[in-house]
């Protein structure tokens, strides 16, 4: 299994490469420019000189290359001074945002957490709530419980979150008044009462978002588990005289959560990634928005390093997944 990591992992490095190239050759073909928000008062010869301070004028195989440098090899070394304390980094040139003239790494640190906050409890809330529902509605098939199920999972696929947002904002915010409709971004948890006050503002995006989740997670969960749950195997467990709960709990559910377990993995990235509709819509100033901010502004070392972190996540995920198929199913072997 170790030998198949590091496999792997080697493996993904040109493939991370070759989406890096994609996806920067893309974002040059984009239209826009970095100087568009550029007062109109500023000179022609000043905004001249700062594009050649953003590099923006350099041919784009130059303009790769010193992100790719800047990416895996002066951002490390920033990582290391912060955890050691040492600046062998100092004085090296960091990949800057051109819209805020700060390192993207530092804008994307302080973002993590509220994204995180919200999108992070959302996505562990679905999880809780689906997984026990899909083995449910599976177990009791055509059941009422299994029926209205499937009507909320439907609803949860069917109604958009810019929909779902503003109708928890119009009813639980300006009719009821229970919950702020607005995240407070600044807000510091340091004792019990600002903690309530970090769970009330968070519970309306948890629930725009853990009900998407919800549905999707749950579908896969009762697919997976009325499979198995036909199978021969599991006629011969209740023939030797197992336990239901042993044979649904311990048998069925253990093979079924192996396509289960690819859709939870490949759906941990998207964490990180935001919720860009719903962050917006509760002005929560997470990863999400910075995204669609850096796209409005054209903001090309921003739009990339973030999208390449996607990558990243997706790969390792992957690899996380296909460890965990040969956890959960003897018969898989990487060796």
């Amino acid at each position: 299994m170790l030998t198949y990591a590091i496999r792997r992992l080697f493996l993904s490095i040109p493939t991370l490469l070759f989406i890096s190239f994609v996806i920067f050759m893309l974002l040059q073909l984009a239209p826009g420019d970095p100087m568009a928000q550029v007062p109109l008062t500023v000179p022609p010869e000043v905004k001249q000189k700062m594009r050649e301070a953003l590099g923006v004028g350099e041919p784009a195989l130059v303009q790769y290359w010193k992100w790719l440098v800047q990416v895996f090899w002066i951002e490390p070394q920033v990582a290391i001074d912060a955890m050691f304390g040492t600046n062998w980094s100092e004085g090296k040139q960091r990949v800057i945002s051109w819209q805020t003239r700060s390192p993207v790494m530092d804008i994307v640190i302080q973002r993590i957490p509220q994204t995180l906050w919200v999108v992070g409890v959302a996505y562990v809330v679905a999880i809780l709530i689906a997984l026990p529902i899909g083995i449910y509605s599976a177990y009791r098939q055509y059941s009422v419980f299994d029926q209205a199920g499937t009507f909320v999972t439907m609803i949860g696929f069917s109604i958009p979150p810019f929909f779902t947002g503003p109708l928890l904002i119009v009813i639980f915010s300006v009719q009821l008044g229970w919950f702020p409709s607005i995240y407070d971004t600044t807000h510091v948890v340091n004792d019990w009462a600002s903690f309530k006050e970090q769970l009330q503002q968070m519970i309306m995006p948890v629930m725009v978002l853990a009900l998407q989740i919800t549905a999707m997670l749950s579908r896969y969960m009762r697919a997976s588990m009325l499979d198995n749950l036909g199978q021969d195997y599991v006629r011969t467990a209740r023939a030797k005289g197992l336990s239901e709960s042993a044979v649904v709990l311990v048998h069925v559910l253990r093979n079924s959560m192996i396509p289960v377990v690819t859709v939870i993995a490949l759906g941990i990235p998207s964490i990180f990634g935001g919720a860009i509709i719903t962050e917006n819509v509760f002005k929560v100033n997470g990863i999400g928005q910075l995204l669609l901010t850096w796209l409005f502004a054209n903001d090309l070392p921003g739009v990339m390093t973030l999208t390449f972190i996607f990558a990243v996540l997706i790969v390792l995920f992957n690899l996380i997944a296909d460890i965990l198929y040969g956890l959960l199913d003897p018969r898989i072997r990487y060796d």
